[in-house]
């Protein structure tokens, strides 16, 4: 017994196995078998738009938010040398003031 209309290709150029249950990509929207439909076995170019990690401050275990593109390194070190809570980075933030070393001098 045939049924031409069930199931569907997978969109994988080296697999195209008819699936009976395909799943659909959440990213890319192209339909797969279950060996292809993680984002690396298909090798998946709107991964990006899923797999998004914020990073987190290791003073004070803050999540930093970070726009698309930016470099989390940078927002991070912004973080920890403006707006950090924890203790290091207080004291990394007390800066010697030059009017305060004149007058202990003279």
């Amino acid at each position: 017994m045939e049924f031409p209309d069930l199931g569907d290709h997978c969109s994988e150029n080296s697999c195209k196995r008819l699936d009976f249950l395909p799943m659909r990509c959440d990213a890319c929207q192209d339909i797969f078998c279950k060996d292809h439909i993680t984002y690396a076995n298909h090798k998946c170019m709107s991964s990006y738009k899923k797999d998004i990690q914020v990073p987190v401050c290791p003073l004070c275990n803050t999540p930093i938010p970070i726009k698309r593109g930016e470099m989390p390194d940078i927002k991070v070190g912004e973080h920890i040398d403006r707006d950090c809570q924890s203790d290091p980075a207080q004291k990394k933030r007390k800066i010697c003031c030059f009017n305060a070393v004149t007058r202990s001098i003279l």
